[in-house]
Protein backbone atom coordinates (compact mmCIF):
# COMPACT_ATOMS: atom_id res chain seq x y z
CA UNK A 1 0.00 0.00 0.00
CA UNK A 2 1.28 3.45 -0.86
CA UNK A 3 0.32 6.72 0.80
CA UNK A 4 -0.52 9.57 -1.59
CA UNK A 5 1.53 12.71 -0.92
CA UNK A 6 2.41 11.12 2.40
CA UNK A 7 4.78 13.71 3.76
CA UNK A 8 2.46 16.58 2.73
CA UNK A 9 -0.69 15.21 4.38
CA UNK A 10 0.46 14.98 8.00
CA UNK A 11 -1.60 17.51 9.94
CA UNK A 12 0.61 19.22 12.51
CA UNK A 13 -2.09 19.21 15.21
CA UNK A 14 -2.63 15.47 14.77
CA UNK A 15 1.10 14.75 14.80
CA UNK A 16 1.62 16.80 17.96
CA UNK A 17 -1.28 14.91 19.58
CA UNK A 18 0.33 11.58 18.69
CA UNK A 19 3.72 12.74 19.97
CA UNK A 20 2.08 13.59 23.30
CA UNK A 21 0.43 10.16 23.37
CA UNK A 22 3.89 8.61 22.95
CA UNK A 23 5.10 10.58 25.97
CA UNK A 24 6.87 13.42 24.17
CA UNK A 25 6.21 16.49 26.31
CA UNK A 26 7.82 19.64 27.64
CA UNK A 27 10.73 21.26 25.85
CA UNK A 28 11.08 18.53 23.22
CA UNK A 29 7.40 18.81 22.23
CA UNK A 30 7.68 22.61 22.14
CA UNK A 31 10.80 22.34 19.98
CA UNK A 32 9.00 20.00 17.54
CA UNK A 33 5.98 22.33 17.51
CA UNK A 34 8.26 25.24 16.60
CA UNK A 35 10.00 23.11 13.97
CA UNK A 36 6.64 22.42 12.31
CA UNK A 37 4.70 25.62 12.86
CA UNK A 38 7.20 28.28 11.85
CA UNK A 39 6.82 27.47 8.17
CA UNK A 40 5.30 29.60 5.43
CA UNK A 41 4.95 29.13 1.70
CA UNK A 42 3.96 31.04 -1.41
CA UNK A 43 3.70 30.40 -5.12
CA UNK A 44 5.97 32.20 -7.57
CA UNK A 45 5.13 32.12 -11.28
CA UNK A 46 6.94 34.23 -13.88
CA UNK A 47 7.98 36.82 -11.32
CA UNK A 48 4.52 37.13 -9.71
CA UNK A 49 4.00 35.74 -6.24
CA UNK A 50 1.07 34.93 -4.01
CA UNK A 51 0.83 36.05 -0.41
CA UNK A 52 2.72 34.06 2.18
CA UNK A 53 0.53 31.51 3.99
CA UNK A 54 1.21 29.45 7.08
CA UNK A 55 1.76 25.73 6.52
CA UNK A 56 -0.47 23.59 8.76
CA UNK A 57 0.37 20.18 7.36
CA UNK A 58 3.32 18.23 6.09
CA UNK A 59 6.66 17.24 7.46
CA UNK A 60 9.72 18.89 5.94
CA UNK A 61 11.10 16.73 3.15
CA UNK A 62 14.83 16.56 2.91
CA UNK A 63 15.15 16.93 6.64
CA UNK A 64 16.37 14.21 8.96
CA UNK A 65 13.25 14.55 11.12
CA UNK A 66 10.71 14.44 8.26
CA UNK A 67 10.69 10.67 7.67
CA UNK A 68 10.85 9.97 11.41
CA UNK A 69 7.87 12.24 12.11
CA UNK A 70 5.90 10.58 9.30
CA UNK A 71 6.62 7.14 10.74
CA UNK A 72 5.51 8.34 14.17
CA UNK A 73 2.32 9.61 12.53
CA UNK A 74 1.48 6.23 10.98
CA UNK A 75 3.00 4.09 13.74
CA UNK A 76 -0.41 3.11 15.16
CA UNK A 77 -1.78 1.89 11.81
CA UNK A 78 -0.82 -1.72 12.70
CA UNK A 79 -3.18 -1.45 15.71
CA UNK A 80 -6.08 -1.03 13.26
CA UNK A 81 -5.48 -4.41 11.60
CA UNK A 82 -5.18 -8.00 12.79
CA UNK A 83 -2.76 -9.22 10.11
CA UNK A 84 0.97 -8.65 10.06
CA UNK A 85 2.08 -5.26 8.81
CA UNK A 86 5.35 -3.61 7.91
CA UNK A 87 5.88 0.13 7.64
CA UNK A 88 8.71 1.68 5.65
CA UNK A 89 8.71 5.36 4.70
CA UNK A 90 5.41 5.93 2.86
CA UNK A 91 4.83 2.26 2.06
CA UNK A 92 2.86 -0.22 4.12
CA UNK A 93 2.69 -3.96 3.59
CA UNK A 94 -0.14 -6.05 5.00
CA UNK A 95 0.47 -9.78 4.89
CA UNK A 96 -1.51 -12.76 6.06
CA UNK A 97 -1.19 -16.52 5.72
CA UNK A 98 -4.09 -17.70 3.58
CA UNK A 99 -5.20 -21.24 4.40
CA UNK A 100 -8.93 -20.93 3.76
CA UNK A 101 -11.60 -18.54 2.49
CA UNK A 102 -12.12 -16.99 5.92
CA UNK A 103 -8.44 -15.92 5.87
CA UNK A 104 -9.16 -14.10 2.59
CA UNK A 105 -12.15 -12.40 4.21
CA UNK A 106 -10.02 -11.41 7.21
CA UNK A 107 -7.36 -9.89 4.96
CA UNK A 108 -10.04 -7.91 3.11
CA UNK A 109 -11.38 -6.72 6.49
CA UNK A 110 -7.86 -5.57 7.35
CA UNK A 111 -7.51 -3.70 4.05
CA UNK A 112 -10.85 -2.01 4.86
CA UNK A 113 -9.68 -1.23 8.40
CA UNK A 114 -6.46 0.29 7.09
CA UNK A 115 -8.51 2.43 4.73
CA UNK A 116 -10.76 3.57 7.60
CA UNK A 117 -7.69 4.39 9.71
CA UNK A 118 -6.42 6.54 6.84
CA UNK A 119 -9.73 8.39 6.62
CA UNK A 120 -9.69 9.01 10.39
CA UNK A 121 -6.19 10.49 10.26
CA UNK A 122 -6.76 12.34 6.97
CA UNK A 123 -4.18 10.53 4.86
CA UNK A 124 -4.95 8.82 1.57
CA UNK A 125 -3.84 5.54 0.12
CA UNK A 126 -2.90 5.87 -3.53
CA UNK A 127 -5.12 3.08 -4.84
CA UNK A 128 -3.43 2.91 -8.24
CA UNK A 129 -0.09 2.15 -6.56
CA UNK A 130 -1.47 -0.56 -4.26
CA UNK A 131 -1.25 -4.16 -5.38
CA UNK A 132 -1.60 -7.77 -4.26
CA UNK A 133 1.19 -10.31 -4.39
CA UNK A 134 0.38 -13.99 -3.79
CA UNK A 135 3.42 -15.89 -2.52
CA UNK A 136 2.95 -19.64 -2.46
CA UNK A 137 4.38 -23.02 -3.39
CA UNK A 138 0.97 -24.70 -3.41
CA UNK A 139 -0.29 -26.28 -6.61
CA UNK A 140 -3.83 -25.02 -6.01
CA UNK A 141 -3.55 -21.90 -3.87
CA UNK A 142 -6.56 -20.00 -2.63
CA UNK A 143 -6.57 -16.83 -4.70
CA UNK A 144 -8.90 -13.98 -3.88
CA UNK A 145 -9.46 -10.52 -5.28
CA UNK A 146 -9.09 -7.65 -2.83
CA UNK A 147 -10.55 -4.17 -3.05
CA UNK A 148 -9.53 -0.80 -1.70
CA UNK A 149 -11.98 2.10 -1.83
CA UNK A 150 -14.23 0.19 -4.26
CA UNK A 151 -11.33 -0.54 -6.64
CA UNK A 152 -10.06 -4.04 -7.27
CA UNK A 153 -6.36 -4.19 -6.48
CA UNK A 154 -4.28 -5.66 -9.29
CA UNK A 155 -2.52 -8.94 -8.60
CA UNK A 156 1.15 -8.94 -9.58
CA UNK A 157 3.68 -11.75 -9.89
CA UNK A 158 6.59 -9.72 -8.51
CA UNK A 159 7.17 -6.58 -6.50
CA UNK A 160 10.30 -4.57 -5.73
CA UNK A 161 10.22 -3.90 -2.02
CA UNK A 162 12.67 -1.52 -0.44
Amino acid sequence: MDFAKAFDKVLHAHLLYKLECYGIRGQILNWLKDFLSSRKQRVLIEGHSSDWLGVTSGVPQGSILGPLLFLIYINDLPNAVTCNSDLFADDTVLHHLIENVSDCEQLQDDVDSASEWCKSWLVTLKTEKCEVLHVTRKKDPIISAYTLNNSVLPAVDHHKHL
